[in-house]
């Protein structure tokens, strides 16, 4: 299929489109929707902009369309439709992939999104089992960072640097004991992939930890760049 992948930056997003890549289909755009208010019900709010980032690293930023939205429940994705419509007058696509897993509010959404396009929805992570897939992501070279925290359980130290094997087992006990989703899709937290099996560069960070309460913690960065596949170039610490 000729895909047009929706990609926010987070690990979901992009272990999505790595599948896609996978299986062979071709991707015609990558579209990055930035919401206006932090508190989107649909979209990713912190940082969308890298995913560009990351579309450069793979060699796809002459196929990046970025869309703003209000960010409001409801006509967020008025609005994103409205920008899906026109996108595929110029570019010519018949599905649009999603990293969607558990979340119905998120599924039915892009359903109908595709539906109102007359395309196919791809979800390769729909129904994946959460623990397995957190451990199978890192397995598979994907290094991410957590760039918002807002969930009890859950301590801001895990923002400092890569999220490692011994993280994952971590956060999987943690999300048992608290009750929290182990892959975030509640909002519990969000993510940025750094680097990937797909990336031909990495992406580079420097920037604090800002606590706004004692269970909401987010990540403040004062410059991000591309630098040498492999690099470590990530320096976060904690205001």
């Amino acid at each position: 299929m000729k895909l047009c992948a929706l990609l926010s930056g987070g690990k979901d997003s992009n272990y999505a489109l790595y599948k896609a890549f996978k299986e062979g289909h071709e991707i015609s755009c990558i579209v990055v929707v930035k919401p206006r208010k932090e508190d989107s019900w649909l979209f990713h709010s912190v940082y969308p902009e890298l995913a560009v980032l990351q579309a450069q690293s793979m060699g796809l930023q002459d196929k990046v369309y970025v869309v703003e939205v209000s960010g409001e429940k409801d006509l967020e994705l008025i609005e994103f439709v409205e920008f899906m419509r026109r996108l595929r007058r110029i570019v010519e696509f018949d599905g649009i992939v999603s990293g969607a897993i558990l979340s119905k509010y998120q599924l039915r959404r892009f359903d109908y999104v595709a539906r109102s396009l007359g395309v196919q929805l791809y979800t390769p992570l729909w129904g994946l089992n959460q623990e397995i897939y957190l451990r199978n992501l890192v397995r598979e070279g994907f290094i991410f960072i957590i760039t918002k925290i807002s969930t009890m359980g859950l301590p801001r130290e895990f923002m400092l640097r890569p999220i490692t094997s011994e993280h994952v087992e971590k956060i999987i006990e943690l999300s048992r004991r608290y009750g929290f989703n182990p892959a975030f899709e509640g909002g519990e937290a969000e993510t940025l992939v750094v680097d990937a099996p797909y990336f031909n560069y990495s992406l580079c960070l420097e920037g604090e930890v800002v606590s706004l309460s004692e269970f909401e913690h987010i990540l403040k960065l004062s410059r991000y760049w591309l630098g040498a596949k492999g690099s470590e170039c990530i320096s976060i610490r904690i205001r």
